[in-house]
Formats: structure tokens, sequence, C-alpha cells
């Protein structure tokens, strides 16, 4: 039998071990490979140095710049900060307009931290603003030293599935330190927040200012609107427009049994006849509390200056009464008319006696359509029983008022 030649690599044939040859390249590839990983890991060395330098210094800063390593008010370079000019109402509707109680727009100025003064010149007085959503439960003692981090933190994104928390105008732009919240609407209520309120929230681009906020207000859903208690009241609403009558309650029932239906109604009640006024909403069933708030309520009530009465007594006093019959001024004697705020102690007697007549006998009072006898307190009215000799009232007549007496 033939015996097998093996060939081997780099051999020759018939040869029964590998070629020296061969294994000495073997030995020189592996050396160059060991080379160059040296020289690939002399030249990443400082790359990878700077890489790691990094990474250590944002870490650094990351630990400087939390919460639990600030001191007081720790970003005091943030020496400019955005401020809410005006305070929001205690209750906002879904799809309305963010606005002030009386309707109007609210403002948002750029001003110094300690001055207060608002920053009027420069770039940052026309920097863009950005309106965004805060918990309520934010800054809850008003000490205006949060930090961004902890700002950020409090921003109230929408719910699952849901529209933007608000929409509209959401970027402003202030001029000369000012600008204005124009057309900004909640798309959610409030309710679903453990504080149950939203804070307005004012933030830039620019680091070196610090946001603001506004006061917590409760957001509910548009169909609530209807109920809505108005702030301050007209003359003209209705009474369940007062904080603690409801709508359809039994106060607002019993008012308008009563005849009282709107909030002029209450308040001529309640200067008239206080105590009748007690009675019809309840009498001791009222607590203090809900009868004081009421009357505050409708007492910010804006009453119509072009509504005055007269009323003549007996011994030739003439007193003007308001639209609520709150008296409002006196002529004496023939004298000067003269505005309540000026009465002497002996005049101010007088009139509290004599308007006590005039509350038992409302309808001796003679409606006054000219203002000028009360906007020229000089001019001097006839006091003869009967008329004036003011031209504006000289054809007014009076029932001149019986029994009265001190």
């Amino acid at each position: 039998m033939v015996q097998k030649r093996y060939f081997w690599e780099g051999g020759e044939e018939g040869s029964d071990v590998p070629n020296r040859d061969s294994k000495r390249r073997n030995a020189s590839i592996r050396d160059m490979n060991k080379s160059s990983m040296q020289e690939l890991v002399i030249k990443l060395e400082p790359f990878l140095r700077n890489c790691v330098s990094q990474e250590v210094q944002r870490a650094i800063n990351s630990y400087l710049r939390s919460p639990l390593n600030q001191i007081g008010s720790s970003e005091g370079s943030r020496s400019l900060q955005l401020h809410f000019d005006d305070e929001l109402p205690s209750t906002l509707f879904t799809g309305c307009r963010v606005e002030k109680e009386d309707s109007t727009l609210v403002k948002v100025v750029l001003r110094d931290s300690m001055s207060k003064r608002v920053i009027t010149s420069g770039p940052l007085s026309s920097i863009k603003v950005t309106i965004v959503v805060l918990d309520g439960d934010f800054n809850k003692d008003d000490k205006e030293d949060w930090t961004q981090q902890e700002f950020n933190n409090r921003i109230i994104q929408e719910r699952a599935g849901k529209r933007p928390l608000v929409t509209g105008a959401v970027v402003l732009s202030l001029r000369e330190g000012m600008g204005y919240i124009e057309d900004v609407s909640f798309t959610d209520n409030s309710s679903w927040i453990r504080s149950g309120k939203f804070r307005v929230g004012a933030i830039s681009s620019e680091g070196s200012i610090r946001e603001g906020m506004s006061n917590a207000f409760k957001v509910k859903d548009h169909r609530g609107e209807s109920y809505k208690k108005h702030h301050p009241p007209s003359s003209d609403d209705e009474v369940w427009r007062l904080e603690k009558i409801a709508k359809d309650g039994a106060s607002h029932k019993r008012l308008t049994s009563h005849g009282i239906c709107n909030v002029k109604g209450l308040l001529q009640l309640y200067v008239t006849n206080p105590c009748s006024l007690h009675k019809i909403l309840g009498g001791n069933k009222i607590s203090s509390k809900a009868w004081n708030s009421i009357i505050e309520h409708a007492s910010a009530c804006l009453l119509d200056d072009n509504e005055l009465y007269l009323y003549k007594a007996e011994d030739g006093t003439v007193l003007v009464l308001n639209s609520i019959y709150d008296v409002v001024g006196a002529n004496f004697d023939g004298g000067h008319y003269l505005s309540v705020d000026m009465f002497n102690k002996s005049e101010q007697l007088l009139v509290d006696n004599l308007k006590q007549h005039v509350y038992k006998n409302l309808n001796y009072l003679v409606p006054l359509g000219d203002q000028s006898f009360v906007a020229h307190p000089l001019l001097l009215p006839n006091l003869q029983t009967g008329s004036y000799c003011n031209p504006s009232i000289q054809n007014v007549s009076f029932q001149v008022g019986q029994d009265y007496s001190l």
C-alpha cells in the first residue's frame, strides 16, 4: 500500500511538519496587531479623558444645582422676575378666557426682584413669555424663592387622551416689560388633581429670569357658568348671583316671594329695614357668616349715580337719597346743599332721626331726573313748600311728610 502524503501550509510535498517560516510570520502578525492597539489607545486617550471630564463636570453642576444643596434663595443671579400684576378670580370655567374679575386682561410684567421696578428698556424688556399651568399647591407660602427645577416639576400636563390643558395664545411678547394674556382658556377642570386648584405660570427662555405665577384658583366645567356668582354684582342681577344664595334655593325662594328679585331690591330693604331682610333670610337660622357674606357681596354693587330721590320734611329740610335709599346729602334751612361727608354732628343727628321717618314713608320720595342740584353744591334752592327755584327741578312737587318730630 502506498503511504499517504500530507501537504502543510507553506511546506513542501512530502513534509511531515509545518514550515518554520510560517510560525515566524504568524508571530510577526501578532506583534503588529499588538502594536496597532497600543497606538490606537494612545491616540484615543485624550478624547476619552475629555469625555470623562465633561461627564464628571456635568454631574457636579447637577449636584450643585439640586434643591438640597442650595442655601436660601440660591438662584440669586436670577435678579429679574416675571410677575402677574393682577389677581385672577377664585373660579374660572373651561372654554372661557382667562381674565380678571372685571373681565379685563391679565397683565404680566418683567421686574427687578429687589426694587420691584418694571424693566421698560433693553433687550429683555421685549422677550417672549410662555403661559403654563401649575399645581395650585405650589408655593402656598408665597415666598417666591423656588428654583427652576422646582418650578418645572410642578408644571401640570393634560390628562391622557385629553387636549392640551390650555389653548390659545399661550406665547405672548412683552413690550417695555409688559404683556397681556389675551386669549387663553382651559380645556379641562381642576378637580382631578389633589389640590383641586391650578395656578397660571409664566416662563421665558432666558435662564436668568425667574418664573412668575398667579394666585391659585379652581377651574370648573363650562356648564357651571350659568350658576356663576358675579363679582362685583350689578344692581339688576338676580339675587342668586350673590354669595350664599343658591339659585332656586330656600333663600332665593323666600326673597322672591317678598318681591325681592334683584340685588337692588335686596339693598333697598337692607338700608330701610335690615331686620326685615334678616327675618326673610331665615332669622336665627341663618349664620352670621352667611349673613355677612351676602351683605358684603351685595354692598360691592355698582350703583346708578343718575338715580336720586328727594324727600322734604315739615321743617324744610330736604334729603337727597340714592337708588337704594341711602342718604347722600341734604339741604338745611334754605342753605347750601351739603354732601353727607360735610355734615357736622348736629346735622348728622338730625338726618339720622329724619331718615327713619323717611323709610316708613317711601311713597313721599320724589325722583330727581337732573343731577345739577347735586353736582353744584352752591346752588340755593328755594325751600318753599311745593317746588324749588333751581331751574333744573323747579317743577318738582313735594308731598310733605306728616307727623315728624325729633
